[in-house]
Order: C-alpha cells, then sequence, then structure tokens
C-alpha cells in the first residue's frame, strides 16, 4: 500500500527474532526441554535472565524470545535446533531464501549488530507476513504477559494495547540500528503488516499508517453475488444459474475502476449437471485483468420426458 526506502539494507537489531522464532517452530516441538548452556547467559542486551544449568521447555523460551527480547534465549533456542549458533544462521539464511529475501543476511539469532547482518522493510514484511501464518507464532506473540518460573514476562510491543486490532509484533533497537518494530493488524478480515526501521516515533508511525490504510482500502470478494441465467432446452427447468465456483478477494481503493467480463453459452441442453463448468468470469482493475475463476451450474437440471413416453417405457 505504500512505502519509502523499502529496499534499502539496514541493521534490524531484535526484529531478527521473528526469523529466529519461525526457524525455531518449524524445527523444534513447543514440549522439548532445553538445557541452559554457560554460553547462553550474560549475553549483552535484553535478557530474560536464564542460569546455567537450568531447563526450559522451547515454548518458555520463546516467549521469553518475543515478550521480552531475550537474547539469551535467542541463543539457547539456537544451540538446541542447531547445535551451534553458525549452524542455526545457515538455517535463517536458508528460510530468508525459501521466502525470497533477497537483501537479507544473518549472522546471528539476536540482532546485536555484527557485520554482515542486515535486512530491508520489505524483507522483514515478507518474513512477518508468512510468520502470521503459523498459529503457534501468532499465539505467542500476541501474548500481553506470562509467568515463567516466578518472572513475569511484559510484551514489549506497545501496540497490543495502543491500538485496536493490533494482533502481534516485534520491537528491536541498538544505538546503531534506531529502534525497529514490525508489527501486524487486523480489522474487518483485512490482515495488514507494518516495518520501521530506524523510526524514532515508531509507535505513532505505525498507527498512523493502519488508520491511513484501513480507511483507504478495503478487502472484498469482487464476484459476490453475480449470478447468470443460461436458457436449458429440453429440461425441466427453463433456465440454469451459473454462479463463480470460488471467491476472488481483492485489495481495493475507492479510486480504483473494477469491472468484469463474463463468457458463458447463450443456451445449453438438458441435462445440466450441478457444479459443472459452464464459464469464466474475469475480474479488470482499472483495464488490468487481476483474476478469473469458473462459472459452475448451481442446479441440477434433468432431461424434460413427456408423460406418454414415461408410460410407454
Amino acid at each position: 500500500m505504500y512505502e519509502k526506502n523499502a529496499d534499502d539494507r539496514s541493521l534490524i537489531a531484535s526484529t531478527t527474532k521473528l526469523m529466529t522464532a519461525i526457524v525455531t517452530l518449524e524445527n523444534a516441538r513447543l514440549n522439548e526441554l532445553v538445557d541452559i548452556r554457560p554460553e547462553c547467559c550474560n549475553i549483552e542486551g535484553s535478557s530474560m535472565y536464564l542460569k546455567a544449568g537450568e531447563r526450559y521447555t522451547v515454548k518458555e523460551l520463546l516467549l521469553g524470545l518475543l515478550l521480552v527480547s531475550g537474547n539469551d534465549a535467542a541463543q539457547a533456542l539456537a544451540l538446541h535446533v542447531a547445535g551451534s549458533v553458525e549452524n542455526f544462521t545457515q538455517l535463517m539464511n536458508g528460510k530468508a531464501r525459501e521466502l525470497g529475501m533477497e537483501d537479507s543476511s544473518f549472522e546471528n539469532p539476536h540482532g546485536l549488530d555484527a557485520p554482515g547482518h542486515y535486512s530491508t522493510a520489505r524483507d522483514m514484511a515478507k518474513l512477518m507476513c508468512y510468520c502470521m501464518e503459523n498459529e503457534s507464532f501468532r499465539q505467542l506473540c500476541s501474548t500481553k504477559s506470562c509467568l515463567i518460573k516466578g518472572q513475569t514476562l511484559v510484551n514489549h510491543n506497545k501496540l497490543l494495547d495502543m491500538y485496536p486490532g493490533c494482533i502481534g509484533g516485534k520491537t528491536g533497537y541498538t544505538q546503531a540500528a534506531g529502534r525497529c518494530l514490525v508489527s501486524c493488524c487486523e480489522r474487518n478480515g483485512l490482515r495488514l503488516i507494518c516495518v520501521t526501521l530506524s523510526a524514532p516515533d515508531d509507535w505513532n508511525d505505525h498507527i498512523q499508517l493502519y488508520e491511513w490504510a484501513f480507511s483507504q482500502f478495503e478487502l472484498r470478494d469482487a464476484v459476490e453475488g453475480q449470478s447468470f441465467q443460461v436458457p436449458v432446452i429440453s429440461g425441466c427447468e427453463k433456465s440454469a444459474r451459473l454462479v463463480p465456483e470460488s471467491s476472488i478477494e481483492l485489495l481495493l481503493d475507492p479510486e480504483q475502476e473494477l469491472s468484469l467480463k463474463v463468457e458463458y453459452p447463450r443456451f445449453v441442453f438438458a441435462p445440466v449437471n450441478k457444479g459443472e463448468t459452464g464459464g469464466t468470469i474475469w475480474v479488470i482493475i482499472d483495464g488490468v485483468t487481476v483474476g478469473s475463476c469458473a462459472l459452475v451450474y448451481e442446479d441440477q437440471v434433468p432431461l424434460y420426458i413427456p408423460q406418454e413416453e414415461k408410460d410407454s417405457g
């Protein structure tokens, strides 16, 4: 909907942990136990204050990762999943390539500044879009607070309370990266993602962008309610109705000109089978075809057989 410097490579601080979370979720079970190694402790920056020898579940560490941005939790998950940070970053970069994040490179699981560790606003939006398709991620990311081993963790993402409809996000900050924020909001079935990197007033930036986007765009089924009558020859009914086989949901703004093009027969011979393809409907926006689907018959229309033929049969 809107972009500015979307492909500029930038430091991304702890928004890195979105990738850490999804790689973990796809390579470990939530109830797996993780033994905390000494090298996971006393990492600089934000922390959930892990101690060597403690044991946590993957789910507990993911909550520490996503809510309070624990760098120690990121390290512990990386070691558990891949055996080493180096192996884990290979998984991170592999996932980035899979998602088409062409301008991203990950060197660690926590996001502390490092040479060769960067992404772009566009790439981070692709990542968040993918993450939000994962049910476990959505539940973890939207958790406002939780109690783990006597410690209350409160989500750093203030938008969960500040803005109605916010269903997830991840904050990040280092002095070099500035304030980074990836968030997701949903309203009336329309789910939007916003990314700002090095934005001093990120909370208000996201709120204003969402307010603009939700007021200007709507998610609509472009073929909803469309139907077409086709005359039936030799049928028990005089006509059969064609309807779209599926919806065509599009993001539309009021200034766009939407039109439909349909193709179906002038008549059809009985019998007509329910669900049988009878035509095609195309959706055109501003002169460009953006989608299509088949038209199918909504009801069964049997062949008409006169009563005398039935009796003689």
